[in-house]
């Protein structure tokens, strides 16, 4: 067992080693005398930073030597056989993000109210939560350790904030100066090592768009396969960004985007067999442009960057629709409960409430945001056709962050607390996404339980799967 999850940053003094804090039940941990509080700081011989480097270090090795720490000073040498693929059955303590050092323009950060919980400030920029969870980086203050930690310990596939490969324009947006800016020589570096890569551009209108966007897709591209995708997504702003140099994002610039990057989309697909570039949904919703195919997507590389969840979210619930009740469970894996950025050795504790297994009576009220809504409605009100059934759905607007916030993944619990009234039904459902995934509060800092005492009726929380089982029963 390995199981971690992410922490903010806080100030505290860092030791050698990784804290041990769980040790399973008739486990080798346990037979090794391990104990939660323990640091491992050796593994034959080589120091240990973090957990990534007890997994390298472990991996495949029957013959071992832990050095351990123990709580009172006492340090330990333990040498063991195991079995190559025994699990060792040890918890790790959370890893504390590596800070970024960059003044974005566009950084979401800046756009939180003065009193958003601490940990919404934290910008991290940590190739370790690149490779687990796929969270972008910059590169642009990736220390040498870090670029032969990613190349020896095939910390692969990276997720790199690329925005432009204009020089100026990288600076500009990343508000540092051009030599910190430049990664040509990284990027050049990780793919000669066969890293893979998948890019980022964050779209904002009047800087990296038009012909600099044309220059960064196509740059990106001629590095096919080893730089696998490219994600296109929108600037978003909220009521707190004042930054002048920022243009809000209009209609008319999402179809103006969606024109230009379909005819390289074609290109691409015809050169290199794979569409390559993809737009953030929000780009299509707001240009009331149709919602590309199934086949747009492949194998859907940048689905928790926004690129392609409605796709999978309507193709999902249209087979649903087509095959009740008999489609249980897996329908919609494609989108479900694990995140198909996040690297199989990275495990996010799920410990949340939801629906999943509960049976529900009467008609309730989906809850989501205003984004989504009509995409949620048109698939609720044709369920509501077939069976009889009254169910309504409900667009929240984000008044915690306001601007151009419309997604249903950062509304909080005030912003579901004030529209309470307008609940129509027996029960409310909330998008389980609004829940931090380690402990049962909202963005807002409202807990989970405080918002469903303010309800007036029941709340459950769910994932696409646990709306389809919800449906089914």
């Amino acid at each position: 067992m390995y199981e971690f999850a992410v922490t903010p940053a806080i100030t505290q003094l860092r030791r050698p080693g990784v804290i041990i804090t769980e040790v399973e039940p008739e486990s080798l941990g346990e037979e090794l005398e391990l104990a939660p509080n323990d640091r491992i700081v050796r593994v034959n011989g080589r120091p240990v930073r973090d957990y990534l480097d007890f997994r390298f270090q472990t991996a495949g090795e029957t013959e071992l030597t832990f050095q351990v720490k123990k709580p009172n000073g006492e340090t330990l040498d333990i040498e063991f056989d195991r079995d190559e693929d025994e699990d060792f059955g040890l918890g790790f303590e959370q890893i504390v993000p590596r800070q970024c050092a960059n003044e974005c323009i566009f950084c979401f950060c800046k756009g939180n109210p003065e009193d958003a919980r601490p940990s919404l400030f934290v910008r991290d920029e940590d190739i370790r939560l690149s490779f687990l969870y796929g969270n972008y980086t910059t590169l642009s203050s990736i220390t040498e350790d870090e670029m032969k930690r990613i190349i020896e310990q095939r910390l692969s596939p990276q997720y790199v904030s690329v925005h432009a490969t204009d020089l100026k324009t990288r600076a500009y947006l990343l508000g540092v100066d051009e030599s910190r800016a430049d990664i040509s020589d990284k990027l050049e570096r990780l793919l000669a090592a066969d890293i893979e890569l998948h890019a980022q551009v964050v779209l904002c209108p009047e800087i990296n768009d038009g012909a600099i966007l044309e220059k960064t897709l196509r740059d990106l591209a001629a590095h096919y396969p080893k730089v696998v995708s490219t994600a296109i997504v929108p600037v978003a702003l909220t009521r707190y960004n004042t930054d002048e140099r920022l243009t809000r994002v209009t209609p008319e610039f999402c179809r103006r985007t969606i024109r230009q990057v379909e005819k390289l989309q074609k290109e691409f697909r015809k050169k290199l067999g794979v569409t390559f570039a993809f737009m953030g949904d929000e780009i299509y919703l707001k240009a009331g442009a149709e919602i590309p195919s199934r086949r747009h997507y492949g194998n859907y590389p940048q689905i928790e960057d926004g690129v392609g969840m409605i796709r999978s979210f309507l193709n999902a619930f249209e087979k649903f629709l087509s095959e009740p009740p008999a489609v249980a469970g897996g329908l919609t894996r494609q989108l479900g409960n694990s995140d198909p950025r996040t690297h199989p050795v990275a495990h996010k504790p799920d410990n949340q409430p939801s629906a999943n297994g509960q049976r529900t009576t009467g008609n309730g009220t989906f809850l989501t945001g205003e984004m989504f809504a009509p995409i949620l409605r048109s698939q609720i009100d044709k369920y509501n056709a077939l069976t009889g059934s009254r169910h309504a759905v409900l667009a929240v607007p984000n008044t915690y962050f306001g601007g151009d916030v419309s997604v249903a993944g950062l509304l909080t619990g005030k912003d579901f607390l004030a529209v309470r009234d307008l609940i129509d039904g027996d029960f409310a459902v909330i998008p389980k996404i609004t829940i931090k995934s380690d402990e049962p509060i909202f963005l807002d800092g409202m807990s989970y339980d405080e918002l469903k005492r303010q309800f007036p009726v029941p709340v459950y929380d769910v994932d696409i799967d646990g709306l389809i089982d919800m449906l089914q029963k």
